[in-house]
């Protein structure tokens, strides 16, 4: 198979995996704040569920140590801050029904506090999935995961262009 038409499968079989913005979400203006200071190291990708209950990976980590400063990645109101499974979990919810949650990370906000983008919410916890330490960053719209990197900026749009003949 030719090298082109392997990529070009791969393009189109990631392009399924991220969900469309259903009506009322958020805008191409709609770009949120990382949740860490620089560098942003993507250690593993949001991985779409096929169904609600499915094995999946329903938000992506970025590489940190403990310790590390955790930001408001947009303005909203603290909706949650406690411990779940074991793991210290900060949630915020902002407009447009959209909810990020972050782990684990002790906050230093409490649950109804305004938050604006870029506000220190916490420290990096020790613990959590990664074998490594990581920040996990979910992201759910309308109570439905979608990939944070949608917000953040990464994923460029796509654009079908006809075959040549």
């Amino acid at each position: 198979m030719p090298a082109i038409r392997v990529l070009a499968i791969r393009v189109l079989a990631a392009a399924l995996l991220v969900p469309a913005w259903p009506l009322g979400g958020p805008t191409s203006a709609t770009v949120w704040l990382w949740p860490l200071p620089p560098p942003h190291s993507v250690t593993r990708p949001f991985e779409a569920p096929a169904s609600a209950y499915a094995a999946g990976h329903r938000g992506v980590d970025l590489s940190a140590r403990p310790g590390a400063p955790v930001f408001a990645s947009a303005n909203g109101v603290v909706s949650f801050s406690g411990v779940v499974a074991g793991r210290p979990v900060l949630s915020i919810s902002h407009a447009g029904d959209l909810v990020s949650s972050v782990e684990p990370v002790l906050g230093v906000v409490v649950e109804g506090d305004r938050v604006v983008a870029g506000q220190l919410v916490g420290r990096l916890a020790s613990g959590g999935h990664c074998a490594d330490a990581c920040l996990h960053l979910g992201v759910r719209l309308h109570g439905q995961y979608v990939s944070p990197m949608l917000l953040l900026g990464g994923i460029p749009r796509a654009v079908l262009l006809p075959l040549s003949p």
